[in-house]
């Protein structure tokens, strides 16, 4: 006997009892971000692996360890996206969408990385994400920002996650904190943990994120990013917070939020919450002005976020909030007797016709009626309708109820369709 093969670790299947509310998660994002007016766009998998070097950076942990890279038969290095701006960027460059444009995207669909799997973080992931290019002001950021805020409250977890918010400035006040804070971490390496030695060098803003305890007591004693802001730099920063409270959303400042990669600049943000115990971030991004240029595009400002669905799908799960998600089936169809399969299937067709949105089944391979009733149940539909000799020569079929108290009856074609139209 051959040896069963296995999924690939950290790349889970969706089984169908834990689709719909997939289905639910992804229907409300979709109708949310409908409601702001944003597009939708749909990238390759597969990029060209400079792309993310150039957009994320050589020296971050996504570049350096975490990417599925490999190289073709054209010998061509290729990865698989670990996430979803740079592509973005690059689609709009590629085909003229952003020079001196305004355009509001979203997106959707699977990133890879290749880091340890733990609940809620796996190395085939789900994104949702959205960026803004081509708007520089802080009226955007807090758009997009209000935009996350509208699907906490469409999920009823808007008790359950806290906003944070950072300003890094621009790129070259960025630039000259960093050179001051890597001096002063190189000041004190004898205190720093092996992590935090190696980002010394690589990524210094990445420390402030550490979560040693005697790294953090350390870093009261660091440069404070705030002193190294313009007036610029400052004031956008003031609106954003002005707009936030105005529109009623709480927030905290955290000062040590930098995000992982280093294409950021100004505003950067996180949600929060402790729901799936220690706390975790569940929707993070940020203003990132220069990356346009760098990939090779005009300079054009650029601001969005994205958001892990399987870490979302986790804490509605956790939390309850998924309420009552429909079954694949509403009706089922039975076929009972000699004859009844070919009359079966054209009812079928005739409801779908009427009733576009109705979830019908028609019974498949024979088998009594106990049976057919016992795979109607299983498939959790609220009606069984029962198609026999007898109901094929008078015209009508029998509709018995599967939840709750109504008596079972028989109807006309055209009554049970009527049924079904009006929901049952």
């Amino acid at each position: 006997m051959s040896k069963q093969i296995q999924a690939i670790r950290g790349m889970n299947d969706c089984l169908p009892e834990q689709t719909p509310a997939w289905q639910k998660v992804e229907s409300t994002i979709r109708r949310v971000v409908a409601s702001y007016g944003y597009s939708e766009i749909r990238t390759p998998m597969l990029e060209m692996t400079p792309l993310f070097c150039r957009a994320i950076g050589e020296v971050t942990d996504v570049v350096e360890k975490e990417m599925y890279t490999f190289e073709d038969r054209n010998g061509d290095s290729l990865s698989l996206r670990p996430e979803g701006t740079a592509a973005c960027v690059r689609a709009g460059i590629q085909h003229g969408l952003l020079y001196n444009q305004e355009r509001r995207l979203w997106y959707i669909g699977p990133m890879f990385r290749h880091e340890r799997p733990q609940k809620g973080r796996y190395r085939q992931f789900h994104q949702f994400g959205v960026e803004v290019f081509g708007i520089a002001s802080a009226e955007v950021d807090a758009e997009v920002i209000l935009m996350s805020a509208r699907l906490w409250r469409e999920f009823g977890i808007e008790q359950h996650v806290k906003l944070q918010l950072n300003t890094l400035g621009s790129s070259e006040e960025r630039a000259a904190y960093r050179d001051q804070l890597q001096s002063f971490l190189r000041a004190n390496l004898d205190k720093l943990d092996e992590d935090s030695k190696r980002r010394t060098e690589t990524n210094p803003l990445r420390v402030l994120d550490s979560k040693n305890p005697e790294v953090q007591e350390l870093l009261a004693d660091a440069p404070v990013l705030n002193d190294y802001l313009g007036e610029e730099s400052k004031a956008h920063f003031a609106t954003l917070c002005r707009l936030l409270e105005s529109a009623g959303i709480a927030y905290e400042i955290n000062p040590r939020l930098v995000r992982g990669l280093d294409y950021y600049n100004h505003t950067v943000f996180e949600w929060v919450t402790d729901s799936l115990g220690a706390q975790g971030t569940v929707c993070a991004g940020g203003r990132y002005d220069g990356m346009v240029e760098q990939l090779g595009g005009k300079p054009t400002p650029g601001f969005g976020f994205g958001m892990g669905l399987e870490r979302l799908v986790l804490m509605l799960e956790s939390l309850e909030k998924n309420g009552d998600l429909r079954s694949a089936v509403e009706v089922y169809l039975c076929a009972v007797g000699e004859g009844t399969a070919e009359a079966a299937l054209k009812l079928a067709e005739q409801i779908r016709d009427a009733a576009p949105d109705c979830r019908l089944m028609t019974h498949c391979g024979g088998g009594n009626f106990k049976k057919q009733l016992k795979r109607a149940d299983k498939n959790n539909a609220a009606v069984a309708f029962i198609l026999g000799e007898d109901e094929i020569a008078q015209g009508q079929v029998t509709v018995k109820f599967l939840r709750g108290q109504a008596e079972q009856q028989s109807m006309t074609i055209e009554q049970a369709i009527e049924l079904v139209q009006q929901g049952l």
